[in-house]
């Protein structure tokens, strides 16, 4: 599988000739070339990325980010990515425009202690500071201009500083940082830091180990019975499916695929998420249930993945509106955002989601 966004475009691009390299042609100028892949087998599901994609470029803004009051760092990280997973760069393809500008919003919201967000708007501001870290961390390897790329370096080296720094006594992280917090911490907060400081590690920023495997003690320590993850060390013994699953993600993100605890929580997470629960089942958080899940089947190589991919997919192409966005909790970007970084997994063009 090609790994290199630049080198895919080229490729996919190269390839094509005759009356395809003038539709092609036209469809780049559409802003639409970058969605086709092979390893898409069902055009209803290029139709809908493409679809997906059209929408978070025409609401983004000009100054990089979406209309979405609420968690408004967060969201623009996760559109973000969405995007860069089509394959496009902050230079190259027909989503660079869109991914430049967001790039540059999250360098701007960048503050002197490392925090990428506003404390002051922001009342659970480690969201938008894990989503950036990941974002930005993807981005630097492919920036083609010197100027932004050294802007990159020094906001994701600032960043994984106030993260660390952020970190609980317990090793996990919580809506703000822990001086803020009071000590408290929540496993969805810092299945997001996990993702993000692994994304900048490996981007080749430096990345302190002692804080990444306090977080792997702090996921163990949060392992019921039952081989699932509870909500936060503070409120032990009822397991949460969409924790269990984001905290597996994160374990394989850093490199713990075969921990004494993984076994069971792959079990547990198998048992409660792999037949596509309900809403309620999933705590009323499906779309973030199944943005891990779906990175925790896809780790598992296609014989498990091309099934549960099936229903997965037709389910969330059959809820897209006309617009090409999906509506849910929080807002439509954030959901629009996270069905889209589901769909494109199979690409694989994002070391964070690589197999």
């Amino acid at each position: 599988m090609m790994r290199n966004r630049r080198d895919w475009i080229k490729r996919s691009l190269g390839s094509i000739t005759g009356l395809a390299l003038t539709n092609t042609i036209a469809q780049v100028a559409n802003g639409r070339a970058a969605v086709a892949s092979p390893a898409f087998e069902n055009p209803e599901w290029q139709q809908s990325v493409r679809r997906g994609l059209d929408f978070l470029a025409r609401t983004q803004n000009t100054r990089g980010q979406w209309n979405t009051p609420t968690y408004p760092t967060a969201l623009a990280a996760l559109a973000g990515t969405a995007l860069i997973c089509s394959g496009s760069t902050t230079t190259q393809g027909p989503y660079a425009k869109q991914i430049a500008r967001c790039t540059d919003f999250l360098i701007s919201k960048c503050r002197p202690n490392g925090l990428i967000g506003d404390p002051l708007t922001d009342n659970r501001y480690t969201y938008g500071h894990g989503f950036s870290m990941l974002m930005l961390s993807q981005v630097l390897g492919e920036e083609g201009y010197e100027d932004r790329r050294e802007e990159l370096i020094d906001v994701l080296n600032r960043a994984v500083t106030f993260c660390c720094s952020a970190q609980t006594d317990a090793g996990g992280w919580g809506y703000v940082s822990a001086k803020d917090g009071a000590q408290y911490d929540e496993g969805s907060t810092t299945v997001t830091q996990v993702q993000g400081l692994r994304g900048c590690r490996n981007a080749g920023i430096a990345v302190p180990a002692e804080s990444i495997e306090r977080a792997k003690k702090y996921i163990y320590q949060c392992k019921n019975n039952d081989g699932g993850i509870s909500y936060s060390s503070k409120q032990m013994g009822t397991s949460r499916p969409a924790i269990t699953a984001a905290a597996l993600a994160a374990l394989y993100n850093a490199g713990d695929y075969d921990g004494e605890h993984v076994p069971e929580m792959l079990t547990y997470s198998r048992e409660k998420l792999h037949s596509l629960t309900d809403e309620a089942s999933a705590f009323g958080h499906w779309h973030y249930t199944y943005l891990y899940y779906s990175q925790v089947v896809y780790r598992q190589g296609d014989e498990e993945w091309k099934p549960f991919r099936e229903p997965l997919y037709n389910r969330i192409v059959k809820e897209q509106a006309t617009d090409g966005s999906w509506t849910g909790q929080i807002h439509p970007v954030y959901i629009t955002a996270c069905n889209l970084i589901m769909l494109q997994l199979d690409r694989g063009l994002l070391p964070i989601y690589q197999r």
